[in-house]
């Protein structure tokens, strides 16, 4: 067992670094892949549409058992301990959760708040992991790299797809879809953290269990956020949380909106300049 899980945890003396090589090629793979789906599935049928959701959402489980497995939990004198800072209920982790409900709920409008928050707070979540790795690279461990890098980008890819799938309902009504998902991820975030640290503090486990890195007994080390948290009381700080992500989320939905109707010009153009030139 012990063996096993040596090689399944296998690490390198130096880890990738923002924007080195391993970096810059799972930007390649995620813009390449981005633009395969919204160029050969953009309006595809709705049982593809779910399928592809569901394999993604297949491969981020799967990487996600990895994760605890074999980081999450540690091997040391033929015991498993379990660092719980790493239980998957964070931002990045509620397409874990939500994904589901895309791929199998009926069609309607309460599926549109699921599939409107992958295209904009769990977009944002994984387009901030994107940009600033050094976080998700501060481990020698080859499948956290890899893990991390194949879920994050699968974010951005979902996000962006899905947008553009649904690119005919993308209006401000669609995006308020997503802040009911968000609100109810993050009080169940909160309630959470009350629930887990005190059980681990009563069973004299030392922890840095904070979901949604919200928790009032665990310092955020987060940019920005950190200096929030110190500054004010929690009560407010997970009301600028809550304000500050909601603004993030309107952001990217605008980006998407934007970047949908750049996009459609540009393809516009090039399909009349081919029809020209045939001509």
């Amino acid at each position: 067992m012990r063996k096993f899980y040596d090689f399944m945890a296998f690490g390198v003396e130096n880890p990738p670094t923002s924007f080195g090589w391993f970096h810059l090629m799972f930007v390649a793979i995620v813009i390449a892949v981005t633009v395969l789906f919204c160029i050969f599935f953009r309006d595809c049928e709705d049982k593809i549409f779910r399928r592809i959701t569901l394999i993604c959402w297949i491969i981020m489980v799967v990487l996600e058992l990895y994760k605890q497995f074999f980081y999450a939990f540690h091997y040391v004198d033929d015991k498993y301990t379990y660092n719980w800072y790493y239980f998957p209920f964070q931002l990045c982790s509620t397409p874990l959760y939500v994904l589901p409900f895309v791929a199998f709920m009926k069609d309607g409008k309460l599926r549109d708040y699921f599939s409107s928050f992958i295209s904009t707070f769990a977009f944002f979540g994984g387009l901030v992991v994107f940009v600033y790795p050094n976080d998700v690279f501060n481990t020698p461990q080859v499948g956290i790299h890899i893990q991390t890098m194949v879920h994050h980008g699968l974010q951005l890819v979902l996000g962006i797809y899905i947008a553009v799938y649904n690119r005919k309902k993308l209006d401000i009504k669609y995006f308020l879809k997503s802040i009911p998902v968000f609100v109810a991820c993050l009080v169940l975030a909160v309630l959470l953290n009350e629930i887990v640290h005190g059980a681990l503090v009563n069973a004299g486990i030392d922890n840095d269990f904070s979901m949604f890195y919200v928790s009032p007994y665990v310092a955020n080390h987060l940019p920005i956020l950190s200096v929030v948290y110190q500054a004010v009381d929690w009560i407010i700080f997970l009301l600028a949380y809550t304000v500050g992500f909601c603004v993030a989320a309107i952001l990217m939905h605008y980006a998407m909106v934007g970047g949908i109707k750049l996009a459609t010009i540009i393809y516009n153009k090039v399909k009349k300049t081919n029809v020209e030139q045939n001509k």
